[in-house]
């Protein structure tokens, strides 16, 4: 006889979730959070469903998105400069500076940071490291705008830290996103929400044919999903 895999806090907020219907925005914020059943600040996330086939390089979907609340998590940066630049990034709040020395801790197998960026100088030495940081999405590049001029540093490290994240379609045309945490407030998880809707619409590639976005979940880290309404969530968008 199969034993239930699921505990039974888990069992009590799936029950809480109707998964005959969908739900618009403020009502699917409202119950994944009622819904989440740990101990610890569970991360929102969104993960959706897209008409495309990645396997064509005109149905590829990829870009970023500033969250206007962040997503609760502080960030390591970690930015590929020498001389000037260097400085430039170190008097922007970089965590880590570094050229040679920090390619070579990385081929070491070290990797405690959240995002790389690079001058194009730079790109000498981080091209060696595409094996290793490609796989992990951590690999500094130009369509993900974290291949910056010494001018932009200051910049591009802000919205890093404020909340700033790459997004790109996997294998299967699905995106998985965090929005923020269980502890921020429905109007914060919101604007957030809405700042990804009107980015990924806004990202619909040459090569998709119909609808493009089929199907949006909400949920948390260990919770169940909940099915946004596609009609009313696809009118959000970001906040004044």
């Amino acid at each position: 006889m199969a034993r239930n895999k699921h505990g039974k806090r888990y069992i009590e907020a799936v029950n809480l979730i109707d998964r005959t219907r969908t739900y618009g925005p403020a009502d699917a914020v409202e119950l994944a959070k009622k819904a989440s059943y740990v101990d610890f600040d569970e991360t929102v996330e969104v993960h959706m469903r897209l008409g495309v086939d990645p396997r064509h390089a005109d149905q590829q979907v990829r870009g970023t998105v500033l969250l206007p609340h962040g997503t609760g998590r502080e960030v390591t940066v970690l930015v590929f400069a020498e001389g000037e630049d260097a400085k430039i990034a170190e008097d922007a709040g970089a965590d880590l500076v570094g050229s040679d020395d920090m390619a070579e801790k990385i081929q070491d197998g070290w990797l405690e940071f959240d995002v790389a960026l690079a001058t194009p100088p730079m790109m000498r030495v981080v091209g060696r490291l595409g094996k290793i940081l490609g796989p992990r999405g951590l690999m500094p590049n130009p369509k993900a705008g974290t291949v910056v001029d010494g001018e932009d540093i200051p910049r591009i490290i802000d919205e890093m830290k404020k909340g700033r994240l790459e997004f790109r379609v996997d294998k299967a045309g699905n995106l998985h996103i965090p929005i923020g945490k269980v502890s921020f407030g429905d109007d914060k998880l919101l604007n957030n929400l809405g700042s990804l809707v009107d980015e990924i619409v806004r990202s619909r590639p040459p090569g998709a044919k119909g609808q493009f976005i089929r199907n949006i979940v909400l949920t948390t880290t260990m919770g169940p999903g909940v099915k946004l309404d596609l009609s009313e969530t696809l009118t959000l968008r970001p906040a004044a």
